[in-house]
């Protein structure tokens, strides 16, 4: 394997253990694929005898399948997630997404349980989980597991073209051209989810900011909004493994 797919490779088991460093999934549950350029295949975190949790991904664990879930780079060892279809439906319908994440948020959950409106109630604190906001997150109201190319169907047309998609009394699905991109999309949502939480928990009415103040702040790029802060988060993350 040449060293771009290694490193590719490296990135699905960084964000598998950042998510989980940041409590956005737990023990064995939650997943995260990377589109392979040129091929109709990706990499995706999958399970096998030695599993010890989306925390503790190793490399090993990110293995090379089509968009159905099939390869030969399973080795007859490692099983794909059960809710393949989220990634491999969501690769071939959108061309421009190199990465998708399904994570289990608690913030996320109980807002979407309790039917929390997300609003742009910050504005320079996260500009880019206020602009979630702003633009409107979609809630996908069923609460099944995605087994099948055809329960993912529907879950994939309520997301449309955004980087986030709220799966009520299940979890999120989050995307972006990187892994880098997706990885931070979840976490600004999580941030979103955990400051609309907290608000309705303080029993206040949280007014969102003024029209003025959101034409005030920028388009910070991605450098600043992905690549900038996934560096962070690995820092961390080596931080803690040592």
């Amino acid at each position: 394997m040449n060293n771009a797919l290694e490193e590719l490779r490296e990135k699905v088991a960084l964000s598998c253990r950042i998510l989980a460093m940041e409590g956005l999934v737990d023990e064995t549950l939650g997943h995260v694929s990377a589109r392979i350029p040129g091929a109709d295949e990706m990499f995706i975190r999958c399970r096998g005898e030695s599993e010890k949790g989306v925390r503790y991904t190793a490399v090993d664990a990110i293995r090379r399948v089509d968009f159905d879930g099939h390869g030969e780079d399973l080795q007859g060892v490692y099983h794909v997630p059960k809710e393949l279809s989220i990634h491999g439906e969501i690769m071939k319908s959108r061309p421009e997404v190199g990465c998708v994440i399904h994570a289990h948020p608690p913030a996320a959950l109980i807002c979407g349980i309790t039917d929390l409106e997300f609003q742009p109630i910050f504005g320079a604190f996260n500009i880019p989980a206020m602009r979630m906001a702003l633009e409107g997150v979609p809630v996908f109201p069923r609460s099944y597991l995605v087994t099948r190319p055809e329960l993912a169907a529907p879950m994939i047309e309520t997301m449309g073209n955004k980087d986030v998609c709220l799966m009520k009394g299940h979890g999120i699905t989050a995307v972006g051209a990187t892994v880098e991109e997706a990885t931070i999309n979840a976490l600004n949502f999580n941030t979103l989810a955990k400051v609309t939480m907290e608000v309705e928990k303080m029993g206040k009415k949280a007014q969102p900011i003024s029209e003025e103040d959101i034409a005030e702040l920028p388009d910070l790029g991605t450098k600043f909004n992905a690549k900038w802060v996934w560096q962070y988060y690995v820092k961390k993350l080596h931080e803690q493994e040592k």
